[in-house]
């Protein structure tokens, strides 16, 4: 059945199209033309009924379809009446004679008054809100597609909720712009029609007159009959539709075909089509009209109408039970809402993670415009719990005015860690020091490592790419930036959540370890700062069998954190080595046993724990040493890594967080046997 009726619809517009050739009768034309009136009606109560646009999404199609049904009628009718002596059936002369009454000239005035208010009122007015409704609906695009990104990256919706949100962005974006074009159909119509009638009042009276040997007073009387109502016949249905044009547009384009849209969206509301038979049936009730016909299709669509009531009244009530639809409360105003006071607490929430653009790098992260932002976040976060063992939080993404258009600012809790600006119609040219030739460009200065760089055109990517720079996208600066200051505030982004969730996926595999660990032997407070510890060095957490086996092993004789995570760095040694050695070698920077004396004898004990208390003169000695030698080496080494003994380790580590925070502090004990270790430098006083 449903194919059937799916079928009809494409064999109806074939019919249309032979309507325009092939002579009509008089009585297949009256039925066509309460067709034409119905399918106006019907239209124009579906937009009243529909609650937003996407519901009536295959309207632009239909309006071409009832615009070209209309001028094929109109074809058919001109035909007629010229033809056969100025009748087209009783539609017509009905129409012709309820408007003229006996006067031509009033009757004129009539048709011209109808034709003119759908052609300058309605037409006119449905073709502007289309053109500036289109105009807004694109611009607006980027803006909803970051809105639902944002969504979510803070988890309030699922991957499936988000693509049927962006596919509706896309479907009203396309009807809208489909809208646009589609109000030319009926501006066109109205103008056709107007001269149409001209055609039949003209050409009757010559074929009238000259071939037909009638006078002019009969010639007139019997033309202006038919052509009156032939262009009323048309214009109501016309008007109609523009009615129904004009609400629509004031409220996306389809998924499916033609046929199982139109099928389906009819369908979905059954009551217009009984209301719509309830109109047909009393135009019986008019003088004149035929009857026949009228109570033929006005029963059919009443038949339908109800039989599909019945149908969608069945289907709910299996579909599910009405007195299980939860209560929705009624909206309520700013004032009401915020007078309950757990609701002020949404206020002051912050996300973990959130990244802010200007308006210029919104098609950068928009989806819609060919940005993949989301997906490379999806696939660090992967990276990241792969490499470090730490899922981080979702990153929220919003666009933000006060920004220049070229700025982005990352935020952790609320407040600003980093800012950049890019450039989105270039590319990123990076000087890796050894370059064989200077490419033209924007100078600025690599956000996430410091580089020096280029912002250059794309014509001029290839030359970079010769001369021995990294060239790289926009979209790849913005996602390395965020993902360097994540992996520096890692420690900061780790919460008792994530702990717990962390302790749950080791319950699967070893549930005896984490009750026996936490919490008797070391609190859940405390084992998040060792994470944290860990993380800030950046050391993988992903191995917490091991971390918690030492805890177990060492935690009910040592209490202090910062001594526990020392234990577990040397427990984790070849997680570390591996992280920072590289063809069986790990290049390091040594201090002097001087050095390590004298830092030994600078360390203070309180209560519950210890520092260490250096001269600030030798202090800055010993800084300006290690960025000397850092400064020597930096074509052998990406990254610095001072060796250290055990008991140093961590106090020099503290000192140099003050001054040269990506400085790596390994100890003797924390470096696996299986690589060689090659001293570059040596630090003394």
């Amino acid at each position: 059945m449903k194919s059937i009726l799916n079928n009809s619809i494409s064999l109806f517009i074939i019919t249309i199209i032979l309507m325009i050739i092939i002579p009509l009768p008089a009585f297949l034309l009256d039925l066509m033309l309460i067709i034409n009136i119905a399918i106006s009606i019907i239209v124009l109560l579906t937009t009243m009924y529909i609650k937003e646009s996407l519901e009536f999404s295959v309207f632009p199609s239909l309006l071409l379809i009832t615009t070209l049904f209309r001028l094929s009628l109109n074809v058919s009718s001109t035909r007629l009446i010229l033809t056969n002596n100025g009748y087209a059936g009783a539609v017509i002369a009905t129409f012709g004679n309820f408007v003229l009454q006996g006067n031509a000239v009033v009757g004129f005035i009539i048709f011209l008054i109808i034709v003119l208010v759908q052609f300058i009122v309605i037409t006119k007015g449905a073709e502007r809100v289309a053109e500036v409704t289109a105009r807004f609906t694109l611009d607006a695009m980027p803006g909803k597609q970051m809105a639902i990104d944002a969504d979510l990256s803070s988890g309030i919706i699922t991957e499936q909720e988000a693509k049927k949100r962006r596919s509706n962005v896309q479907r009203e974006s396309d009807f809208y712009g489909a809208m646009d074009g589609a109000t030319k159909f009926v501006k066109g119509d109205a103008i056709m029609s107007i001269v149409i009638t001209g055609i039949n009042f003209i050409g009757g009276i010559i074929i009238g007159i000259v071939q037909g040997g009638s006078t002019f007073s009969q010639v007139l009387q019997t033309y202006s009959i038919s052509t009156v109502g032939d262009g009323l016949v048309s214009q109501i249905p016309a008007l109609l539709i523009s009615t129904a044009t004009s609400m629509i547009v004031t409220r996306a384009a389809s998924e499916s075909s033609l046929n199982v849209d139109l099928t389906n969206q009819i369908k979905s509301q059954p009551l217009v089509l009984i209301i719509s038979g309830i109109v047909v049936l009393f135009m019986a009730v008019l003088p004149g009209f035929p009857k026949l016909q009228v109570i033929i299709f006005g029963t059919l669509l009443i038949f339908l109408g109800n039989r599909l009531l019945k149908a969608n009244v069945k289907y709910s009530v299996d579909e599910k039970n009405p007195l299980d639809e939860p209560f929705v409360a009624e909206p309520v105003s700013e004032e009401d809402y915020y007078k309950n006071i757990d609701n002020i607490y949404e206020l002051i929430q912050v996300d973990p993670v959130e990244m802010e653009v200007g308006y210029s790098l919104i098609p950068l992260v928009d989806e819609s415009s060919g940005g993949n932002f989301i997906d490379r976040v999806v696939m660090f976060r992967r990276q990241f719990a792969q490499e470090m063992g730490m899922v981080i939080p979702s990153v929220r993404l919003r666009d933000n005015g006060y920004l220049n258009p070229n700025e982005y600012a990352v935020k952790l809790k609320g407040e600003e860690v980093a800012k950049g600006e890019i450039l989105v119609d270039y590319y990123l040219a990076l000087d890796p020091g050894n370059l064989t030739g200077v490419v033209d460009g924007i100078e600025t200065i690599e956000p996430a490592y410091g580089i020096p760089s280029r912002w250059i055109t794309k014509d001029k990517k290839e030359l970079a790419e010769i001369y021995g720079y990294t060239v790289i996208d926009p979209l790849s600066v913005l996602i390395t930036h965020l993902s360097e200051v994540i992996r520096t505030h890692a420690h900061e982004l780790l919460s008792r959540q994530d702990l717990n969730q962390l302790l749950s996926n080791l319950k699967k595999t070893n549930e005896m370890l984490v009750e026996e660990v936490v919490p008797s032997i070391v609190s859940p407070g405390n084992l998040q700062k060792i994470l944290g510890n860990l993380l800030k060095e950046g050391i993988p957490i992903k191995d917490m069998e091991t971390i918690l086996e030492t805890i177990s092993d060492y935690g009910t004789s040592v209490k202090d954190t910062e001594t526990l995570t020392e234990y577990i760095r040397q427990s984790l040694k070849r997680t570390i080595t591996h992280k920072w050695s590289e063809a069986g070698q790990i290049k390091v920077i040594t201090l002097s046993t001087d050095v390590e004396k004298l830092i030994i004898n600078s360390i203070s004990k309180s209560d519950r724990s210890s520092y260490l208390s250096l001269d600030p003169e030798i202090m800055q000695k010993l800084v300006t040493q290690l960025i000397e030698q850092i400064n020597k080496l930096k074509n052998e080494i990406n990254i610095p890594v001072i060796l250290t003994s055990p008991f140093v380790r961590g106090y020099f580590r503290k000192l140099l967080d003050q001054f040269y925070p990506k400085a790596v502090v390994l100890s003797f004990n924390e470096i696996d046997n299986s690589v060689q270790i090659q001293a570059l430098g040596n630090i003394a006083i």
